[in-house]
């Protein structure tokens, strides 16, 4: 089985990330990440893991993670997935900025191209 998660779900599994690590409470975060999957992909988990519980998968997922990092986090819950032979996939975290930053890039480019021909004239 394989689970695609999108960018507006990362998006929000990252938000969620940052405030348990500000606030160091998970409860809200393993809500989030239990309503990042649908009903479909939730039921067939549950059939795939020992407990058969998909809020106590996250709990204990979450019991493992540090609190620190995202990138641990979505590496636990793609092993513990994989262990039940669902192969999680989704856009990188990182996507989402470089996507950003390359937008800056171009535009300050631009800026000194534009400024370079400015030049020219005089």
């Amino acid at each position: 089985m394989e689970i695609f998660l999108n960018k507006r779900a990362m998006r929000q599994v990252r938000l969620s990330v940052a405030d348990a690590i500000e606030d160091g409470e998970t409860d809200a975060l393993r809500e989030d990440l239990v309503a990042t999957f649908s009903d479909d992909d939730i039921e067939e988990i549950e059939r795939r893991i020992d407990s058969g519980d998909f809020y106590d998968f996250i709990s204990e997922i979450l019991d493992e993670w540090s609190g620190e990092d995202l990138d641990e986090l979505l590496e636990l819950l793609e092993t513990q997935l994989a262990d039940a032979d669902v192969d999680l996939k989704y856009t990188a975290p990182e996507d989402d900025d470089s996507d950003d930053e390359d937008e800056d890039e171009e535009t300050e480019e631009e800026l000194i191209v534009d400024d370079s021909d400015d030049d020219d004239d005089l």
